[in-house]
């Protein structure tokens, strides 16, 4: 998939799945902005760090983006977090948290980037959501909801600026095998190896997602194979239902 000359915007580039996003963009011709909290391990032709809780931020981002590479024509809202729990064990914090990341984020970058594409011709836009917020699963109420959100942002963003030359869609995977999935096993007091291990063999392909398995699919919905696609949810799950 050759995406040279093409612009991009990446959040949560530090992270497992953002840092694949950032190698596959860039090992296929585009010029990569790398935004989040710290950047300074990640190879790009630019680096935005800062809080995406922090709105004045990410109402900035896709300007800053196309300013620092001449152009944006493709954002990847990558960046979340994972709250567990009940709504019942679910602090204030939690929530604020949870939604500005997963919600008010990419709401906000997507506000602002669409008029900046629309201007120029088009452009793509995915965001990551989640199996989880497609079909909810026990002990992450937030979580869930909030991905269930910008899923459905997703699809109604995807109809209302088609006209504009704009593809909005999203990816939703299940478990992947990351940093913030192995500090989430440790923090339970589980061996993260041994966690991945038995995880993965619950799903039907026989192994949890690897970043890359990720990246790949954003890859393609930001080029040209996927031309007709927009307002899609593509899952990426190993066949794995949630539950």
């Amino acid at each position: 998939m050759n995406l040279t000359g093409k612009r991009a915007l990446v959040t949560g580039a530090s992270g497992g799945i953002g840092a694949a996003i950032v190698r596959k963009l860039r090992a296929a011709g585009a010029r990569v902005v790398a935004a989040d909290r710290d950047v300074s391990g990640i190879e790009a032709e630019a680096h935005l760090p800062g809080d995406l809780l922090d709105s004045a931020y990410a109402d900035g981002l896709p300007q800053a983006a196309a300013d620092a590479l001449g152009g944006l024509d493709i954002v990847v809202n990558n960046a979340g977090v994972i709250t567990r729990g009940p709504v019942t064990e679910t602090s204030d914090a939690d929530w604020k948290l949870s939604v500005g990341v997963n919600v008010e984020a990419p709401f906000r970058i997507c506000r602002a980037a669409i008029p900046i594409m629309a201007a120029a011709g088009g452009g793509a836009i995915v965001n990551v959501a989640s199996c989880w917020g497609l079909r909810p699963g026990p002990n992450h109420a937030v979580y869930c909801m909030t991905k269930a959100a910008i899923a459905s942002l997703t699809q109604c963003m995807g109809m209302d600026h088609a006209r504009q030359g704009i593809r909005i869609n999203a990816v939703c995977p299940n478990e992947v095998n990351t940093p913030m999935l192995r500090t989430g096993f440790a923090k339970r007091g589980f061996d993260p190896d041994t966690a991945v291990a038995e995880l993965g063999r619950t799903v039907p392909l026989g192994r949890i997602a690897e970043p890359e398995d990720i990246a790949d699919v954003v890859l393609f919905l930001v080029s040209d194979a996927a031309r007709y696609m927009c307002g899609s949810l593509v899952e990426v799950n190993g066949g794995k239902p949630v539950g």
